[in-house]
C-alpha cells in the first residue's frame, strides 16, 4: 500500500521485486530515468508561487514540481512515505500588452516611460486669447448696478449717480455704508450741489446711519465750495456739540479755504485762534492754504511772513505744494523773473520739482509767449524722465490758443491724444477758445460734438467757453440756447457767464435783455453790467 501511494507510482509503472544486484542498478536506472522525467522542457521558467503553504514533507515539496528546483540540477531518489496528493494549481492568463502608439514626426511627448513625470499641458494660445476677448467685453458693461454707481462717480455724472443710487436703495439687500454717503457727497460738493448734499445727508440720518467727523467735513465742503459761508459755519457749530464728531484739523482747514477764496481774512484769523484753543494744531496743508490765499489777494508781506514761519517751524515744513504755490501766483500774473527767482530759492531749501512744477513754469512762459523756454522745461522733463501730463498739453493748448494759433494748437492736441492722454475739460475750453479766436467757428462745433462723444463733463468753465464764441459768432439765438441747456443741466452760472451775455447784448442793443438778466440774479449781473 505503501508503495502504491509513493511519487514514482505517479512517474513509472510498478517495478518487479529484483535482486539484491539488480535492485541497486536497477536504482540507478530508476534514478537516471526520474531526472529526466522532471528535467524542465527549454525555455521553461518556473514561475514563483507566494504564500504557498509550508510542505509536510521532502516528497511532498519535490511533488510540488519547478518552484523548488533549480533548472537543471538532479532531484533527490524519491522516498516511500505516503503524500497527500497537491491539487493543480490554476494557471493565469497572462494580460495582453498594449499596443504602443508609433509616434509621427512633431507628436513625440518627448518622455521616455521610467522618466519623470510630465507637467500638465499648458492652455492652449486659442484659448488664452479667447478668455482675454471675453474679459474685455465684459469689462465693456457693467456687471451689478453698485459698479455702474461707482462708475457714475468716476465720471462725476452726479445726476446719473443719484438715480442709481435710489435705485440700489430699493432693493432689500442693499444697505449703503459710510463710504458711499461719503463719496456722493463729496460728488455733490465739487457738482455745485450744496442744497442735494444736505439733503442726501439727512437722508443717512434718517436711515440710522451714525455720522462722523469724516462726513461732516464733507458735508462743510460742499458749502465751502459753493462761498456758502453761513451754512458751513453751522455745520462747524453742530460738530461742536457732538461727542463723537468733533473738528478736527481737516475741518479747519477746509473751512479756511472757504474763507481765503472769499477774502475774509478776518475770518481766517478768528479760526487760527480757535484752533489754539482747542489745541489743534495747523499742519502744512493748512499753511499752504493760507499763503495761497494771500498771494492771490496780493499780499505778499503776509505771505513771506507765512513762509518765513513755515521755515523756522519744525512740525510743519515747506513742501513742494508750498513750492508749487509760490511759483503759481508769481507766473500767473506774469512776473517770471521773481518765479525764477523763488524756484531757485526752493532748491537750495532741498525741496525738489514735480510734474505740476515744470507745468507750472511751462504755463507761465506760454501766456508771456517764451516759446524757447517753455520747448527747454518740457525736453528737461524728457531727461529728467518727468512724464508729459494732460496738465502739460493743456498749457501748449493754451498757449496756442491765446494767440489764434489753431494749426499749432491743433498739431499738440492730436500729439497729446497720439501718447494715449486723456483729454479734460479745460482741454476742450481751451479749444474752444483757440477756434473761436482764430474765427473758426465751424471746429468749435466739432469740439463740441467731441466732447460730447469722449463723456467730458460740462461744468460751468465749459458753457462759458461755449457761450463766449457763439458771442463772437454773432450767434445770440444759439447763445441762448446754450444758456439754457445750462440752467436745465442744473449748472451755475458764475459772474464770467453773465458778464458774456450782457456784453453781447449791449453790443447788438438790446436793453431789454440785459433788463431780464438784471431781474434774473441782480447781484451778478448789476456786477457786469456796472463793469
Amino acid at each position: 500500500m505503501a508503495s502504491a501511494l509513493s511519487l514514482s507510482s505517479f512517474l513509472s509503472p510498478p517495478l518487479p521485486c529484483p535482486s539484491r544486484n539488480e535492485r541497486s542498478s536497477a536504482k540507478c536506472e530508476a534514478s537516471a530515468r526520474f531526472s529526466v522525467r522532471c528535467a524542465a522542457p527549454p525555455g521553461y521558467r518556473p514561475r514563483r508561487r507566494e504564500h504557498s503553504p509550508p510542505a509536510t514533507s521532502s516528497s511532498g515539496s519535490r511533488r510540488g514540481g519547478g518552484g523548488a528546483t533549480r533548472r537543471g540540477a538532479a532531484v533527490a531518489p524519491p522516498t516511500r512515505t505516503p503524500t497527500r496528493t497537491p491539487k493543480p494549481t490554476p494557471t493565469r492568463t497572462p494580460t495582453p500588452t498594449p499596443r504602443k502608439r508609433h509616434w509621427k514626426e512633431g507628436e513625440f511627448p518627448g518622455a521616455s516611460e521610467g522618466s519623470a513625470p510630465r507637467p500638465p499641458p499648458r492652455t492652449p494660445i486659442k484659448n488664452l486669447k479667447k478668455k482675454a476677448d471675453d474679459r474685455e467685453a465684459a469689462a465693456a458693461w457693467a456687471s451689478t448696478v453698485t459698479e455702474a454707481l461707482a462708475d457714475r462717480i468716476q465720471k462725476r455724472q452726479w445726476e446719473d449717480a443719484l438715480e442709481v443710487f435710489e435705485m440700489l436703495r430699493e432693493q432689500p439687500f442693499y444697505h449703503p455704508k459710510e463710504g458711499t454717503y461719503m463719496k456722493l457727497l463729496i460728488l455733490l460738493g465739487k457738482s455745485g450741489q450744496p442744497i442735494r448734499a444736505q439733503q442726501l445727508f439727512d437722508l443717512m440720518i434718517e436711515e440710522v446711519l451714525q455720522p462722523t467727523s469724516e462726513l461732516y467735513t464733507a458735508l462743510l465742503a460742499a458749502y465751502s465750495r459753493n462761498d456758502l459761508l453761513d451754512e458751513a459755519y453751522q455745520v462747524l457749530n453742530t460738530m461742536k456739540t457732538l461727542p463723537l464728531c468733533q473738528p478736527d484739523v481737516y475741518t479747519y482747514s477746509t473751512l479756511i479755504k472757504a474763507c481765503v477764496d472769499a477774502s475774509r481774512f478776518d475770518l481766517v484769523d478768528s479760526l487760527y485762534k480757535e484752533m489754539d484753543e482747542r489745541s489743534i494744531h495747523p499742519n502744512t496743508v493748512t499753511q499752504n492754504i493760507v499763503l495761497s490765499g494771500y498771494g492771490k489777494a496780493g499780499k505778499f508781506d503776509e505771505m513771506e511772513r507765512v513762509l518765513t514761519g513755515m521755515l523756522e517751524n519744525s512740525s510743519c515744513k515747506p513742501d513742494v505744494w508750498s513750492m508749487n504755490i509760490i511759483l503759481g501766483l508769481f507766473g500767473n500774473t506774469g512776473q517770471v523773473e521773481m518765479m525764477e527767482k523763488w524756484y531757485e530759492k526752493f532748491r537750495e531749501y532741498g525741496i525738489e520739482p514735480e510734474t505740476r512744477t515744470f507745468n507750472i513754469l511751462i504755463g507761465a512762459y506760454g501766456k508771456r509767449r517764451m516759446y524757447d523756454k517753455m520747448s527747454a522745461v518740457m525736453e528737461y522733463m524728457r531727461k529728467l524722465a518727468f512724464p508729459w501730463t494732460t496738465s502739460t498739453y493743456n498749457n501748449v493748448i493754451e498757449a496756442f490758443a491765446d494767440v489764434a494759433d489753431a494749426k499749432n494748437m491743433e498739431l499738440a492736441f492730436d500729439q497729446m491724444r497720439a501718447e494715449g492722454m486723456k483729454a479734460d475739460t479745460k482741454t476742450f475750453c481751451c479749444l474752444i477758445n483757440g477756434f473761436s479766436n482764430a474765427g473758426l467757428f465751424h471746429k468749435v462745433v466739432s469740439s463740441v460734438k467731441l466732447a460730447e462723444r469722449l463723456e467730458i463733463t460740462k461744468n460751468t468753465m465749459f458753457f462759458n467757453a461755449v457761450i463766449s464764441a457763439c458771442a463772437k459768432a454773432g450767434d445770440l439765438i444759439e447763445m441762448e440756447r446754450v444758456f439754457k441747456n445750462m440752467k436745465d443741466r442744473h449748472c451755475e452760472p458764475d459772474a464770467a457767464t453773465y458778464s458774456i451775455l450782457v456784453e453781447a447784448y449791449r453790443k447788438e442793443g438790446m436793453r431789454d435783455k440785459i433788463y431780464d438778466l438784471e431781474q434774473e440774479n441782480p447781484g451778478l449781473v448789476g456786477t457786469s453790467v456796472a463793469a
